[in-house]
């Protein structure tokens, strides 16, 4: 039996860990812990997550997973929450993130010298912990395996799946889900998305990530000797 851990807080992205959760849950073999630092619910835009397990009360897990969203930096912020994410990712057989979850990893000093992807506004921030920012959807380093931008949860559960049990299993559940994105606009990357869209969405933000900057890169600044297994 392989467990995955997917560690919440306030503030998260539930599509970040929605996604995975639903394909992984189809994955035979595979036992699924949802939890949060103390157990308690947690709501994510409007919804409310309840009867997680304790975090802390986890002794071990094969594959902790991650997720992100804005409330990553109080996550990042919080001695206990950056504890408990180091010691069960220190011994973890698969350490991934989607997301902003990246930069929680890398705050618990698990990417230092390693590849990540992260959300593009987010991603230059995970230099501050030492790891190498990756504009790829799903990026592999190892045993590190980090997804993108929400959405790209999708991609990085089926890598995974791919790794923990072959490419055929990985097939069938993105045949099951009906996997097969057909956006009706080219505008989810930067690169692609008009520059008028391109420009709303970094305004929208801004403040934000201005303040995200500010506050992780305090954390930094105290990077790693601060934490301890």
């Amino acid at each position: 039996m392989t467990t995955v851990v997917i560690p919440l807080y306030e503030g998260i992205t539930h599509l970040d860990f929605t996604g995975p959760h639903q394909m992984l849950s189809l994955v035979p073999d595979v036992q699924i812990i949802v939890a949060s630092l103390d157990g308690l619910p947690v709501k994510s835009h409007g919804l409310t997550f309840g009867e997680l397990a304790c975090l802390e009360a986890i002794e071990h897990c094969d594959i902790l997973c991650v997720p992100g969203g804005a409330g990553c930096v109080s996550a990042i912020e919080d001695p206990r929450f950056v504890t408990v994410i180091q010691r069960l990712g220190s011994h973890a057989e698969y350490l991934t993130s989607v997301c902003t979850g990246s930069l929680i990893l890398a705050a618990a000093g698990l990417l230092e010298g390693r590849r990540a992807a992260c959300h593009w506004a987010w991603r230059d921030m995970l230099t501050l912990f030492g790891a190498i920012a990756d504009d790829r959807r799903v990026v592999r380093d190892g045993h590190v395996i980090t997804g993108g931008g929400v959405t790209a949860g999708i991609d990085f559960a089926l890598t995974l799946i791919s790794e923990l049990r072959g490419t055929d299993i990985a097939q069938s559940i993105q045949l099951i889900l009906e996997y097969a994105p057909e956006p009706p606009f080219n505008a989810g990357l930067p690169d692609t998305a008009p520059s008028s869209v391109r420009h709303l969405v970094l305004n929208k933000m801004a403040n934000t990530l201005t303040e995200a900057k500010q506050r992780i890169g305090q954390v930094a600044q105290q990077h790693p000797d601060s934490l301890t297994i």
